[in-house]
């Protein structure tokens, strides 16, 4: 079942997030309790505002469908190779491969252009039809940089079922908002209540 994102329903970023977009970008679809699911990358409208949110696009951009389809995919594959870093598994060759791919979106080097009043300059480019590329690069850099970097450790899953955030572990914190944190403990609060005595 897919949800609406509205303000009662938001969750705050995860720990982390702020530090590494991809983080946020890998919990831009979110599982909630009852069966509930929030995907900022949903349509098309909710990806423009997702990507302009971050920085990744100007206002009015207007993505199309197969864009979104895109950046989702990129999505899942930065989620899978997340899980493997955590479980300490092998990556599937193919979300290397879609990482990869997308690192090497990104412009290397100021291209040389020439201006017929001002002569020779250089500019990295970005126009319109390259805001998906420069998104996905930028997004995998991110990615990459998080997964082999200092703070690879400390890369977690949410222990609130059925929430599917990554985080960065802060201490014991192991949940990605209060909200996640509280139905834990309610959980376990609940179990130990459930248990059957053996007097």
């Amino acid at each position: 079942m897919s949800e609406t994102l509205t303000a009662e329903t938001a969750l705050p970023p995860a720990p982390g997030a702020q530090d590494y977009l991809a983080l946020d970008f890998a919990n831009s679809a979110v599982a909630l309790p009852g069966g509930h699911f929030i995907d900022l990358l949903g349509t098309p409208a909710a990806t423009d505002r997702w990507l302009t949110e971050h920085g990744l696009a100007p206002a009015g951009v207007q993505v199309q469908e197969m864009c979104t389809a895109q950046l989702r995919s990129l999505r899942e594959h930065l989620r899978s190779l997340f899980a493997a870093r955590i479980a300490g598994l092998p990556a599937l060759p193919a979300a290397l491969s879609a990482v990869n791919a997308a690192l090497s979106k990104a412009p290397t080097a100021a291209l040389l252009h020439w201006d017929e009043t001002n002569g020779p300059y250089r500019a990295t480019p970005c126009p319109t039809t390259e805001i998906l590329d420069h998104a996905l690069a930028t997004l995998a850099a991110n990615a990459a940089d998080l997964l082999t970097g200092p703070d690879a450790d400390r890369l977690t899953t949410c222990g609130s079922t059925p929430c599917n955030r990554y985080l960065l572990r802060h201490g014991r914190r192991h949940w990605c908002s209060t909200r996640c944190g509280d139905r834990a403990r309610a959980a376990r609060a609940y179990a130990r209540r459930a248990e059957p005595r053996t007097d």
